[in-house]
Protein backbone atom coordinates (compact mmCIF):
# COMPACT_ATOMS: atom_id res chain seq x y z
CA UNK A 1 0.00 0.00 0.00
CA UNK A 2 1.32 3.28 -1.19
CA UNK A 3 0.79 6.53 1.24
CA UNK A 4 -1.34 7.51 -1.91
CA UNK A 5 -3.84 4.79 -0.82
CA UNK A 6 -4.38 5.90 2.68
CA UNK A 7 -4.81 9.56 2.38
CA UNK A 8 -8.37 9.36 1.02
CA UNK A 9 -8.89 6.49 2.85
CA UNK A 10 -8.25 7.71 6.23
CA UNK A 11 -9.24 11.38 4.96
CA UNK A 12 -5.60 12.82 5.73
CA UNK A 13 -4.27 16.43 4.44
CA UNK A 14 -0.98 15.96 2.81
CA UNK A 15 1.35 18.59 3.27
CA UNK A 16 4.75 17.36 2.21
CA UNK A 17 6.62 14.44 0.86
CA UNK A 18 6.08 11.75 -1.95
CA UNK A 19 2.87 10.09 -2.25
CA UNK A 20 4.08 7.17 -3.80
CA UNK A 21 5.81 5.53 -0.96
CA UNK A 22 5.23 2.67 0.17
CA UNK A 23 3.99 1.45 3.88
CA UNK A 24 5.04 -1.71 4.94
CA UNK A 25 3.45 -1.52 9.06
CA UNK A 26 2.80 1.21 11.31
CA UNK A 27 4.13 2.83 14.49
CA UNK A 28 2.58 4.53 17.14
CA UNK A 29 4.34 6.68 19.64
CA UNK A 30 4.75 10.62 21.25
CA UNK A 31 8.41 10.13 22.64
CA UNK A 32 10.82 10.89 20.23
CA UNK A 33 13.44 8.98 21.89
CA UNK A 34 11.47 6.18 21.82
CA UNK A 35 10.49 6.01 18.25
CA UNK A 36 13.87 7.02 16.88
CA UNK A 37 14.88 3.03 18.40
CA UNK A 38 11.21 1.55 17.49
CA UNK A 39 10.13 3.20 14.41
CA UNK A 40 11.14 1.19 11.25
CA UNK A 41 12.16 1.96 7.72
CA UNK A 42 8.57 2.16 5.48
CA UNK A 43 6.56 2.60 8.27
CA UNK A 44 3.68 4.86 8.77
CA UNK A 45 4.48 6.79 11.98
CA UNK A 46 0.81 8.35 14.01
CA UNK A 47 1.75 11.07 16.73
CA UNK A 48 0.18 14.17 18.00
CA UNK A 49 3.91 15.92 18.54
CA UNK A 50 3.87 18.47 15.66
CA UNK A 51 7.44 20.16 16.42
CA UNK A 52 10.51 20.10 14.24
CA UNK A 53 12.02 17.10 16.25
CA UNK A 54 8.98 14.95 14.56
CA UNK A 55 11.21 16.25 10.86
CA UNK A 56 14.24 15.30 12.21
CA UNK A 57 13.44 11.79 13.88
CA UNK A 58 11.41 10.39 10.54
CA UNK A 59 14.47 11.30 8.80
CA UNK A 60 16.42 9.05 11.16
CA UNK A 61 13.82 6.52 10.93
CA UNK A 62 13.01 6.46 7.27
CA UNK A 63 9.45 6.17 8.04
CA UNK A 64 7.06 6.41 5.11
CA UNK A 65 4.80 8.86 6.14
CA UNK A 66 4.35 11.29 9.75
CA UNK A 67 0.35 11.19 10.21
CA UNK A 68 0.24 13.78 12.97
CA UNK A 69 -3.07 13.39 14.66
CA UNK A 70 -6.51 15.10 16.78
CA UNK A 71 -5.97 18.30 14.80
CA UNK A 72 -2.29 19.40 16.10
CA UNK A 73 -0.72 21.28 13.38
CA UNK A 74 2.70 22.21 13.14
CA UNK A 75 4.33 25.41 11.91
CA UNK A 76 5.25 26.84 9.33
CA UNK A 77 8.54 25.91 9.48
CA UNK A 78 7.96 22.28 10.26
CA UNK A 79 6.18 21.80 6.95
CA UNK A 80 9.02 23.51 5.20
CA UNK A 81 11.74 21.73 6.86
CA UNK A 82 9.60 18.29 6.12
CA UNK A 83 9.83 19.51 2.20
CA UNK A 84 13.44 19.99 2.54
CA UNK A 85 14.01 16.66 3.63
CA UNK A 86 11.57 14.81 1.84
CA UNK A 87 9.51 13.86 4.75
CA UNK A 88 5.84 13.14 3.97
CA UNK A 89 3.56 15.00 6.22
CA UNK A 90 -0.02 14.28 7.13
CA UNK A 91 -2.60 15.75 9.26
CA UNK A 92 -5.88 14.36 10.73
CA UNK A 93 -8.51 15.30 13.02
CA UNK A 94 -8.85 11.94 13.70
CA UNK A 95 -7.85 10.62 17.41
CA UNK A 96 -4.47 8.41 17.71
CA UNK A 97 -6.58 5.23 18.33
CA UNK A 98 -9.17 5.42 15.74
CA UNK A 99 -6.13 6.39 13.18
CA UNK A 100 -3.97 3.26 14.74
CA UNK A 101 -7.19 0.95 14.51
CA UNK A 102 -7.63 1.80 10.43
CA UNK A 103 -4.38 1.39 9.67
CA UNK A 104 -4.16 -2.07 11.52
CA UNK A 105 -7.54 -2.78 9.10
CA UNK A 106 -5.83 -1.36 5.77
CA UNK A 107 -2.38 -3.34 6.11
CA UNK A 108 -4.53 -6.61 6.71
CA UNK A 109 -6.88 -5.72 3.76
CA UNK A 110 -3.13 -5.38 2.02
CA UNK A 111 -1.78 -8.43 3.56
CA UNK A 112 -5.05 -10.66 2.05
CA UNK A 113 -4.63 -9.90 -1.32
Amino acid sequence: MKVKDIVPRLGLDMLSGDADREISGCYVGDLLSWVMSHAQFDECWITIMSNINVVAVASLTDVACVIIAEGARPEENVIEAAKAKGVCLLLSEETVFSLAAEMAGLLKEKQAE
